[in-house]
Parts: C-alpha cells; structure tokens; sequence
C-alpha cells in the first residue's frame, strides 16, 4: 500500500495503533480484523485537525447541489454530548443563509460544509471505515467516499456511503473511466427491520488490489471485483485515493430518486423547515483507515 500523510498526522496515527495515550476500546467495537491502524480521526478534539483535512469552500460545486460550502463554525462543528456517540462528533450542518453565496452562477440558499484529505492522508488499498448517523430529511444527499487525485472520473471513485434522506436504505457505488455518472456498479442496502439510517452504523470498504468490498455494521453488502468493472472500462483502483465528508442539499441525486422539483431541485419543503429549525445534521464519531490484510 502507497500512503503518504504529514508527519504529525502519521505520528499521531502511530501512537493510536501502539495503544498510546490517545487509544482506547473503541476501537474494539467494529469488525476489523486485528491490523495496523494508519490514519484515524476521531473527533474529540473540538476542532477540525488542519493536519489531516483541508475545508472546501464557495467555489466549488458540482450535481446541481442546493448548497454552498463554506468554512464556518456554523457548518463544520463539533459536539461532545451527540447521543450514541463514542466521545466527540464531527457535526456537518446546512443552514439557511440566503444572500452569503459568491458563485455568480449558482446563489444558493443555504451553506453546508465539506472536508478531503487530499495532500495530507492518501491509501492505496486498505480498510476504510467511519461511524456516522444521519438525519431523517428527504433531499438531503450527505456522503462518505474516496477520490484519486486528477481529472474525474479517470483516476477512480470510490462511495463508501450515500443518503438522499430515504432513512431505510443507502447507497455505494464505483465510479470510472466508461461506468461513471450512471455507473452500472451501484447498490442500495436496505436496513433491516427495528434501524434505520437515522441510527448509528459503520460503513466501510475493503480495497484490494482484486475488489471493493463494501460493508455495514461488518456485514458485506455488496461486492465489485476487478473483472466487473473490466466489462465497462480500465480498473483504477490501484492508485491513491483522499477521504471526503460531506453534506449537500438536493441536486442530482435526490432529484433522481425523488422528482421533486420545489421548492429546490430535489429537496422539498419539509426539509427545509427542519434546516431553519436546526434539525438536519450529519454525525461522524469516527473516520479509521487500516493496512491491507496480510495477503494483499
């Protein structure tokens, strides 16, 4: 596995992976086989480690999201008292900000936050997991996933987990070079009776350099080996990828599933009463990332 990340994050990561003063038994409480641990951010520290993330801002956008990302307090928080929560939580917010968006071809009612790793914390192959509990709103479309460095979708995409605010199901997919956009390597898992999206899970991927595994709670829900994204394109998955955390707001996505079409493309009123009301958040306890298994 090629991996690079600044010397304090690595330092830090070391020190969790020999049991130092910052690890504890929660890292107990997942499936993941005994290896070692080369990246984790575990959200206690009531600020965003700069060292391990950068913060995307009002430039960007992509999917005709409903949204502006913004590096705000407002948008990127953080909570020790999230119920459930195993310490400190990462809290993406949207809020309602009419009139604050620059982008002189979008003007967005609302702000949101997004962070990457990219430049700072890079796998090739490994186990990849988070902790997150999501809101029940219809629309919202916040995510965990993976992207290589250079021009989309040639170097490789890779969705741990998607939510478009349907709180029985969830989706991954691949995305690449002949099966991106309307990849044919997508899936939803549906939960089991008695849960929900809204409740806490662990979502994960298993890279080797043969597969993408995709896991929640350590149960495999979908698999995508090499020789399947052989029949639509070049397998590029061998190549690092950075993490990214992010919430948006209607847009492709949601659209699609939905068709609902106002107040905003994809996301109707109802969630945007429980935005103005501080209601719609996404939590993440924890981001963890291991070497591969010994026979990768």
């Amino acid at each position: 596995m090629r991996f690079f990340m600044t010397r304090q994050a690595l330092a830090t990561a070391c020190l969790l992976a020999a049991g130092g003063a910052w690890a504890d038994d929660r890292v107990a409480d997942t499936a993941t086989p005994a290896r070692t641990l080369v990246f984790a951010d575990e959200f206690d520290g009531g600020a965003l480690d700069r060292t391990k993330w950068n913060v995307v801002g009002m430039d960007f956008w992509v999917n005709n999201e409903q949204q502006a990302y913004l590096d705000s307090p407002d948008t990127i928080q953080f909570a020790s008292d999230i119920e459930g929560a195993q310490g400190g939580a990462l809290v993406l917010r949207p809020v309602y900000r009419p009139g604050v968006d620059t982008h002189k071809d979008r003007k967005a009612d609302f702000i949101s936050g997004r962070i990457h790793s990219s430049g700072k914390a890079e796998f090739t192959h490994g186990r990849i997991e988070a902790r997150i509990r999501m809101p029940d709103a219809e629309g919202v479309w916040p995510a965990f996933w993976m992207l290589g460095g250079g021009e989309w979708p040639d170097t490789g995409e890779i969705d741990i987990m998607e939510y478009v605010g349907e709180k029985d199901w969830i989706g991954v997919a691949l995305h690449g070079p002949g099966y991106s956009g309307e990849t044919p390597l997508v899936n939803k898992f549906v939960f089991d009776s008695g849960t929900d999206a809204t409740d806490w899970h662990v979502y994960a991927v298993e890279w080797t350099k043969d597969a993408v595994l995709f896991e929640v709670d350590g149960r495999l829900t979908y698999r995508v080996t090499r020789p399947m994204v052989e029949n639509y394109g070049t397998w590029r998955f061998d190549n690092p990828k950075h993490l990214i955390v992010n919430f948006a707001l209607g847009g492709a996505y949601p659209f699609k599933t939905s068709r609902i079409a106002a107040p905003y493309n994809g996301l109707p009123q109802t969630t945007v009463d429980k935005i103005k009301a501080g209601e719609v958040a996404m939590y993440v306890d924890w981001v963890r990332v291991y070497e591969p298994l010994a026979a990768e």
